[in-house]
């Protein structure tokens, strides 16, 4: 796949940028942008279904958004931030030269989630990089690709971990919350049981977080860079200013 998209936005696992950023990646569908999900793995063994049921359920789930889907293989609670882990998402930075990269930001409730931080952050470096060919250790890990910088990276809260003190900015996801909510339900061999609680859970926070600022639902961000703007009354009106 050599298409271009605009944004690139990975997963530890399958569901994981659903729960994080679903409504958000919606918004940028219907606004005509490209996105590219990437799961770092499959997600298997998933809990409530045998092999291979949480992939088409990840490919409903992609379909409902408006989005492309592309599973790295890596494997699910062994994931980590190696040179490789790191070249494989600078080699796609690469190919599809994305504007905009988004992943979750993981403290390490679940080791998977801090490592898919560490990994983007870097392969986001790495991607910037000329010259690799001179680089001889890795030889042949991103032949063939020329050197892309993004315009931002960007990190949605991973719903496993625990809650921010603070955001850097927040997305009204008032209008595609519905979206977002069919895309998670999608995920039957996960959300599923004890589990199932789960999405209640991720319904309040987007709610909590929409309350902050006046609307119904939102969805929190942290930037790795100081937010800049051309223009200061791009912001958009929230209570008590």
């Amino acid at each position: 796949m050599t298409q271009r998209f605009d944004v690139l936005a990975f997963g530890a696992h399958p569901d994981d940028v659903e729960v994080a950023m679903g409504g958000t990646i919606a918004k940028l569908s219907d606004k005509g942008l490209s996105t590219l999900f990437v799961d770092l793995c499959d997600g298997e063994p998933t809990r409530y279904a045998s092999r291979g049921a949480r992939q088409l359920q990840a490919v409903e789930a992609a379909r409902i958004l408006g989005v492309t889907r592309l599973t790295l293989d890596f494997h699910d609670r062994l994931i980590r931030d190696t040179v490789e882990a790191r070249l494989a998402v600078a080699r796609l930075i690469r190919v599809h030269r994305p504007r905009y990269v988004f992943t979750t930001k993981g403290s390490g409730v679940h080791p998977d989630h801090r490592a898919v931080t560490e990994i983007v952050v870097n392969g986001v470096f790495y991607a910037r990089l000329p010259k690799w060919d001179e680089v001889h250790e890795v030889e042949g890990a991103i032949e063939g690709t020329e050197p892309h910088e993004v315009d931002r990276l960007f990190f949605a809260r991973c719903r496993m971990e625990p809650a921010w003190s603070s955001f850097d900015f927040a997305v009204d996801i008032s209008d595609t919350f519905d979206r977002k909510e069919a895309a998670i339900a999608a995920y039957a061999s996960v959300f599923h049981g004890d589990q199932a609680r789960l999405v209640e859970r991720y319904a309040a926070e987007d709610q909590y977080h929409g309350s902050l600022l006046g609307v119904r639902y939102a969805e929190p961000f942290q930037a790795r860079s100081p937010l800049l703007i051309g223009d200061p009354t791009a912001f958009a009106k929230v209570p008590f200013g």
